[in-house]
């Protein structure tokens, strides 16, 4: 069985952010803020946010502390919160 996570970036056929339509080439990623999938162009924005860095920490942090307790073999939530996912 699949986790919530993995559905979320391998099946989004739209942007949650700006509802752009994602074809399975479509490169996607979760964001940091709200750990929903997004398109590249989304998270370019998203980097230039003044508290990007602060809340990527803090999200990394947090998802390998989350994933240890709820997944024991995280392979690869956190990944995805920084590294593009095709289909």
């Amino acid at each position: 069985m699949k986790d919530k996570w993995e559905e979320l970036v391998s099946c989004a056929v739209q942007c949650s952010r700006c509802e752009k339509k994602l074809t399975p080439s479509d490169e996607r990623i979760l964001s940091v803020y709200d750990h929903q999938p997004i398109c590249m162009p989304c998270k370019k924005e998203e980097e230039k946010r003044a508290d990007y860095e602060e809340v990527s920490k803090g999200a990394i942090g947090q998802c390998l502390a989350d994933t240890e307790l709820q997944y024991s073999d995280p392979g690869g939530y956190c990944y995805h919160h920084f590294y593009p996912y095709k289909c």
